[in-house]
């Protein structure tokens, strides 16, 4: 044998030699290497079945695939032996090892399963709406997320929220996952408590903030002071005089500053009483010079009570009038026998409680007074006319008297 051959020939041996280490070096390290549900690995495939796709591993146990999971619509399959894909290990046994080219279904169920154990937030993308609630895909699971739990407050339409990813709670994990309930709302309450703590710490009762009309409803206005932080203005607190409707105050998106009347906290839930009215306008502290105790004013008839009428004499001043104050000459029964709303009266302003906002007014009284004033003023007009004619009849008497001397003396 030539040294050119002998030499080709050891050559061979220890690439041989090299393949050899190498290969048994990869198979120590298969045999230690383990995997668990939820890794992710990069397997060749080796053969595609009717019912599994074989891949390797990087172990000593070659994995198995379901074929479905690695077709289309046609059932075709999207990859081919020799290739390369992502997958992830689903199922671990001491012979077998299952995976899927999506997050796993084992593992995602775990990972939900922690998150409801450990009360924490989880994503999940709303996919449609209900009876009752909406459907939401959580790491490929379906679960249900009730309306009254999507938003802290009442939701008219659901439709705005499909296609949204949003943040959630897990309030019932049941059956390995087959029943999942959701709550949104839990995570609004948590940040708006998160909020309501810096709020408490920066604002108090009596400041006066800037805010935006957000909500309308008939008892009042729903107004953003900041930072998401809703507050209520009650229909009474929208001004000083009667408001019908909030309407005829306040629009949505009406920008408008308001004084903090009551700061209350209750666990993640803050409620926060707003007020429209300006101190500085206040009837109560600036009461026109016209409106006396003794004083008869008109008002107007706003609303009649099973005990009386209320009477407004100037806007955000109302009195009332008892049933006991209607009428001077008959018993009243009902307010409605003497004055409807609308009706402009005279009224005896009796008594002013600046303190309490009270004023009590009297029908009765003012048509007392009315009377007495005009008896009076009759009384004043006929003496003013007798004292003409006494002093008409005196100057008369005197004239003749002069007269009558004056004739006499021309006789002499």
């Amino acid at each position: 044998m030539s040294i050119k051959k002998l030499n080709h020939k050891n050559s061979e041996f220890e690439n041989n030699d090299m393949d050899f280490e190498q290969m048994l070096n990869q198979s120590f390290e298969a045999s230690e290497k383990k995997l668990h549900v939820g890794d992710k690995i990069e397997a060749e495939i080796l053969s595609l079945g009717p019912e599994f796709v074989i891949v390797s591993t990087g172990t000593r146990v070659d994995g198995f695939v379901p074929s479905m999971q690695m077709q289309n619509g046609a059932g075709e399959f999207t990859a081919k032996s020799g290739e390369k894909v992502t997958m992830f290990v689903t199922k671990v046994t001491r012979a077998q090892i299952f995976l899927s080219p999506n997050p796993a279904e084992q593992n995602k169920a775990d990972n939900i399963e922690d998150a409801f154990n450990k009360n924490m937030r989880i994503e999940g993308k709303v996919t449609g709406t209900n009876t009752g609630g909406f459907d939401v895909d959580l790491q490929g699971k379906r679960a249900f997320c009730p309306m009254a739990q999507m938003d802290t407050k009442r939701i008219e339409d659901g439709a705005p929220f499909v296609g949204k990813t949003m943040e959630f709670k897990i309030i019932k994990y049941e059956q390995g996952g087959r029943n999942i309930v959701l709550s949104r709302r839990k995570v609004l309450e948590e940040e708006q408590g998160q909020k309501a703590a810096s709020f408490s710490n920066e604002r108090n009762v009596g400041d006066k903030v800037k805010g935006t009309v957000t909500r309308i409803e008939h008892f009042g206005a729903f107004i953003d002071i900041g930072s998401g932080i809703e507050g209520m203005a009650h229909i009474s607190e929208l001004a000083w005089e009667r408001v019908a409707k909030p309407e005829d105050v306040v629009s949505l998106g009406d920008v408008v500053t308001v004084t903090i009347k009551n700061i209350e906290n209750s666990g993640s839930r803050m409620k926060i009483a707003l007020s429209l009215k300006d101190d500085s306008n206040n009837p109560w502290k600036n009461m026109p010079s016209h409106i006396k105790t003794g004083q008869v004013v008109s008002g107007k008839i706003t609303r009649c009570m099973p005990f009386g009428a209320f009477a407004e004499l100037h806007p955000g001043l109302e009195g009332l009038i008892p049933l006991s104050q209607m009428s001077a000459t008959k018993r009243v029964n009902s307010a409605d026998e003497v004055v409807k709303p609308g009706d402009v009266v005279s009224l005896l302003v009796k008594e002013i409680d600046s303190g309490k906002k009270r004023i009590s007014l009297s029908i009765k009284d003012a048509a007392n007074q009315e009377a007495n004033m005009n008896e009076a003023q009759d009384i004043a007009d006929y003496k003013a006319t007798d004292s003409a004619k006494a002093a008409s009849q005196s100057l008369g008497g005197s004239l003749a008297d002069k007269l009558q001397a004056a004739l006499d003396s021309s006789k002499k």
